[in-house]
């Protein structure tokens, strides 16, 4: 069992991106899981839980913040994605890291801290889209998915896997959104 941490975009624009993203009939991004940003990847979120309250204290200890999604960009050729600007984004990735305090390898595997891009998957080849297709889909979303919001992030969800990349909500955890 595998679990990450992401941020969910407003239900209103996760809606958009779903619709979109269900324009290519072979792309099955939508059945692996909902859109999102990656704050923390699978590297040392153990079956055990242990990480969970470390998470919980430090969304308790960290303020509601704003993310701005911005334009469809690349990883190789083979994942396109929209990229998400936030200082605090970064922080908060970054505290969640030293937080559950994976090895360095999987802080490596993962891409974590230094090498942490924030980003929102649209599209990849291994869910089922041809590097044309992510071509085609990365023109089509400049128009189709702009304006580029920016939304309030008031808390971060947990995903567990609950079959080969099938992931789902398993619990959200409010940031302290007091001033």
């Amino acid at each position: 069992m595998q679990y990450f941490i992401g941020i969910v975009p407003s239900d209103e624009y996760k809606m958009k991106l779903i619709e979109f993203q269900q324009k290519w009939k072979n792309n099955r991004i939508t059945d692996v899981v909902e859109p999102h940003i990656t704050l923390k990847a699978q590297g040392g979120l153990t079956p055990d839980e242990e990480w969970l309250r470390k998470v919980r204290e430090v969304c308790h200890n960290f303020k509601s913040f704003q993310i701005t999604l911005d334009q469809p960009m690349f990883f190789g050729t083979d994942i396109l994605y929209l990229s998400a600007n936030s200082k605090e984004l970064i922080e908060l990735h970054r505290r969640i890291v030293q937080a559950v305090s994976p090895s360095k390898d999987l802080i490596q595997k993962y891409f974590e801290l230094d090498d942490y891009v924030p980003h929102l998957t649209i599209g990849k080849t291994t869910y089922g889209l041809s590097k044309l297709e992510l071509i085609d889909m990365k023109e089509l979303a400049e128009k189709k998915l702009s304006p580029f919001p920016t939304f309030d992030v008031r808390f971060v969800r947990v995903y567990q896997e609950i079959e080969t990349n099938k992931y789902i909500k398993y619990i959200d955890f409010p940031l302290n959104c007091l001033s």
